[in-house]
C-alpha cells in the first residue's frame, strides 16, 4: 500500500472519469484533495463525499481550464485550503474529432487552450507552493506518441505537447527536487468513451490485451508516480495502453 499521509494535492478536471478516479485513488493513498470542476456541480459534490468516506479532505473549486485567471484562482484556493500543495495532477482535458480541412479555429484554439496551455499555467502557478520532493503529473494519451486512424489530429497534436512540456520541465524543477512526469492512457471506459460505444470493438482490436482500461488503472499509474517510490522518475512517460502502441 502506498502512502501518501500528509500530503497534499490538486487534480484539475476531477468531477468524474479519469480525474475523478485519480482524486480518490490520491484520497485512499492518504492523501488531502483539492480539485477542480467546470460545470458538473453535482457530480464533483460526488467525488467529495467520496472522498470524505475514506477520511480525507476534500475541496472542490469550480474553475474552467481554458480562463488563465480561473486557473490562478484554483490553485490559489487550493493552497489556501489545504495549507500548501505537494502534487499537482493535470488532468482537465476536452476531445475533438474531425479533419484538419474542416477544422474550425474557434474549437481548436479551445482544444489547445484547455489541453496544453492550462497544463503549463496550472504548473507556473503551482510551482511557487510546491514542497521539495513534489509531484506534477500530466495525463496525455497514446494518441500522442501514434495516430492509428484519421480524425484525430488537432487532439493528438494537442497530447503530443505534453511530452516537450514534462522533459523540459523536469529539467527546470530537478533542482528543487520536485519530479515531473506523463501517464498516456489508451482507450478508458468512461462517460466519454465507454467500453460498449460504437467504436470500442476497433479500439479493442488495437490493444495487445484486448481490452479497455478502467479509470482506477489509470489513477493506480498516477498514484506510484506521487509516491516516494517513483522517486528518481523525471522526465519520463508511463504508458497504460493495454498494449496499443506496443
Amino acid at each position: 500500500m502506498i502512502d501518501l499521509n500528509g500530503k497534499r494535492a490538486l487534480v484539475t478536471g476531477a468531477s468524474r472519469g479519469i480525474g475523478a478516479a485519480i482524486a480518490l485513488a490520491l484520497a485512499e493513498s492518504g492523501a488531502d484533495i483539492a480539485f477542480t470542476y467546470q460545470h458538473a456541480a453535482e457530480k464533483a459534490d460526488e467525488v467529495a463525499q467520496a472522498i470524505h468516506g475514506v477520511g480525507r479532505r476534500a475541496v472542490a473549486i469550480q474553475a474552467d481550464s481554458a480562463d488563465p485567471d480561473a486557473i490562478t484562482r484554483a490553485v490559489s484556493e487550493a493552497v489556501s485550503a489545504l495549507g500548501g500543495l505537494d502534487i499537482l495532477v493535470n488532468s482537465a482535458a476536452i476531445g475533438h474529432s474531425g479533419l484538419i480541412a474542416d477544422l474550425d479555429v474557434a474549437e481548436y484554439q479551445k482544444l489547445m487552450d484547455v489541453n496544453v496551455r492550462a497544463p503549463v499555467l496550472f504548473a507556473k502557478a503551482a510551482i511557487p507552493h510546491l514542497s521539495a520532493r513534489g509531484r506534477i503529473i500530466s495525463i496525455g494519451s497514446g494518441l500522442g506518441e501514434r495516430v492509428p486512424f484519421p480524425g484525430v489530429t488537432a487532439y493528438a497534436m494537442s497530447k503530443a505537447a505534453l511530452t516537450s512540456f514534462t522533459r523540459g520541465l523536469s529539467r527546470e524543477l530537478g533542482p528543487q527536487g520536485i519530479t515531473v512526469n506523463l501517464v498516456q492512457p489508451g482507450s478508458v471506459d468512461t462517460d466519454a468513451n465507454p467500453a460498449d460505444g460504437p467504436a470500442a470493438d476497433f479500439q479493442r482490436s488495437l490493444t495487445s490485451l484486448g481490452r479497455f482500461a478502467k479509470p482506477s488503472e489509470i489513477a493506480n499509474a498516477v498514484v506510484f508516480l506521487a509516491s516516494p517510490a517513483a522517486s528518481v522518475i523525471t522526465g519520463t512517460t508511463l504508458t497504460a495502453d493495454a498494449g496499443a502502441i506496443a
